[in-house]
């Protein structure tokens, strides 16, 4: 396989992978790293890439496993959370920043989730990948994932109303 090919396969879904990555690992600099890795392992075994069903869908679980690898390191400890990547044109000032902080608190929602639910939120509400993909991905049938999807969406709704009630029923 020549670059050229190899780079027509892989980086259609670069952007997934970081974002999954950054998901994960929270740190722009480990998600980088995380997609330097996966890119180092996949030309590695570019000659084996064709034997794959679904390239995109073996990069994604390369990665989602190397960042949890790396979350279960010892260098995990020193991960910091960043989260600005919402930006909304022409509101005010004001606006602006409730959005900004609706989406940290999201943001911040989905890190508290267990690992598979986060995972599944990610692929589906922000990666947009169907069932089939997803159930490819962490291993699991598609009536799981969207029980856990559910779950997921659930919490962090409650969680939202809960805030944003502020006590009062």
């Amino acid at each position: 396989m020549t670059q050229s090919d190899f780079l027509k396969v892989v980086l259609p879904f670069k952007d997934k992978v970081f974002r999954l990555a950054k998901r994960l690992l929270i740190s722009t600099d480990e998600a980088e790293d995380a997609v330097q890795e996966l890119y180092l392992k996949l030309w590695k075994n570019k000659e084996k890439i064709s034997d794959y069903k679904n390239v995109e869908a073996f990069a994604i679980t390369m990665t989602k496993n190397y960042c949890f690898d790396r979350l279960k390191s010892k260098q995990a400890h020193n991960l910091s959370l960043i989260h600005s990547n919402y930006q909304e044109k022409r509101t005010s000032l004001e606006k602006n920043i409730e959005y900004k902080d609706s989406v940290t608190q999201v943001h911040e929602l989905i890190e508290m989730l267990p690992k598979q639910q986060k995972i599944i939120i990610q692929l589906r509400d922000i990666e947009q990948y169907n069932f089939d993909e997803i159930s490819e991905i962490v291993d699991m049938n598609p009536t799981a994932i969207r029980v856990a999807l559910s779950r997921a969406r659930k919490t962090i709704r409650e969680a939202l109303i809960k805030q944003h009630s502020y006590g009062v029923n």
